[in-house]
């Protein structure tokens, strides 16, 4: 199976960091995901990153340093994943795309259902950041 580049952001907010539900309607219906999506033909994994943060949530991010990446095969394709330290330099985040956007602390990631591709990212920001925080 083809390996799809996918890039996403840790968005923080003081001791939260954002995380988006995806629409019914969608593969992956309802769970919840960081921002982000697939990198196009040409593009640099940051560049797709600040594109699809314009098309979903109408801001301007600062890309930082890879946080952490993943591959994880779904039934309907397999994602390369990586997840950038990011921050919004301009606008407000609007829900374009996705039907919910919360802010969360490390402590409260049990409390939703991710993307299985998330899991493993998610277990690292849980032992990173929830003795600090």
């Amino acid at each position: 199976m083809k390996i799809t580049e996918v890039v996403a952001a840790l968005i923080w907010q003081g001791e939260k960091f954002m995380i988006c539900q995806r629409p019914a309607h969608k593969a992956r219906g309802l769970l919840w995901e960081f921002v982000g999506g697939k990198v196009e033909e040409g593009e640099t994994m940051e560049q797709a990153l600040v594109r699809e943060c314009q098309e979903e949530l109408a801001v301007t991010l600062d890309v930082g340093e890879v946080f952490m990446d993943v591959t994880h095969s779904y039934p309907d394709l397999c994602v390369h994943l990586t997840l950038f330290h990011a921050t919004i330099a301009q606008g407000v985040p609007q829900m374009l795309e996705h039907v919910d956007l919360r802010w969360i602390t490390p402590s409260e990631i049990p409390e939703y259902d991710f993307c299985p591709a998330d899991v493993e990212i998610l277990d690292k920001l849980r032992q990173t950041f929830q003795s600090i925080l």
